[in-house]
């Protein structure tokens, strides 16, 4: 699914994660862990093509297009005057395209997401008027619209409410056993013990993969040591 060669994720030639080189197989439920500072929003946001590699290169095994990408709550911008069920629409935007009009059976089909994460009730909300918890509902429901291969997830748990919580850790084991692949940013351990398979954790000066295979491998390396440009 993802193949990095000698990969190093950071900002303006300044690298921020270890060196990773190895793949990282279809169908992997990951999670992506580590102490503050050793990128791993970074190297997230760089898988998702929102910032280019500082060093090496990567290569997915799927279109662009079917990557879903779910940033930190912080970066979402909640006073934009769009009700809640026009959020979640945009979710099928690379399916019906920005302006067509919303017919009975994708309209359908996102109150059926809302109803998902029990937030059918709110459809005619706006974002400002929702907790945080709430709003993080609604945006696994966009998540879920977009009915992508690749799921990337920043931080999705981090400040909501522990109900909130184990309901979209059930909608993405349901999506993982859809043979979706993902990688999700977390910090809680337990969570991360009882749910995910797999683990990647970046430290300053290595990354561990948790179990050790042969379809992901990782070179220790100081990010001082590579490369500035690719």
């Amino acid at each position: 699914m993802i193949a990095m060669e000698q990969l190093q994720a950071g900002y303006r030639g300044h690298a921020v994660t270890p060196l990773l080189q190895g793949r990282i197989a279809a169908g992997a439920m990951m999670a992506l862990v580590g102490e503050n500072g050793c990128g791993k929003s970074t190297l997230l946001k760089t898988l998702a093509g929102l910032l280019p590699p500082v060093a090496g290169n990567y290569t997915l095994g799927v279109p662009r297009s079917q990557i879903g990408w779910l940033p930190q709550q912080s970066e979402i911008e909640k006073q934009f005057p769009i009700s809640v069920f026009d959020l979640v629409a945009m979710g099928s935007w690379q399916r019906s395209g920005w302006f067509k009009r919303i017919g009975r059976a994708l309209r359908n089909e996102i109150m059926a997401s809302l109803s998902k994460v029990k937030m059918a009730d709110f459809a005619d909300a706006q974002p400002d008027e929702l907790s945080g918890g709430q709003l993080q509902r609604v945006l696994f429901a966009r998540l879920l619209m977009q009915q992508a291969s690749l799921l990337l997830l920043d931080e999705p748990f981090s400040g909501i409410d522990s109900q909130t919580v184990d309901l979209l850790l059930a909608l993405l084991r349901e999506q993982h056993q859809q043979g979706r692949t993902m990688i999700v940013v977390l910090h809680d351990r337990a969570v991360v013990d009882e749910w995910f398979p797999e683990v990647l954790c970046l430290q300053r000066e290595q990354a561990i993969w948790s179990p050790p295979t042969s379809h992901l491998s990782l070179l220790s390396s100081s990010p001082r040591q590579a490369g500035a440009s690719l």
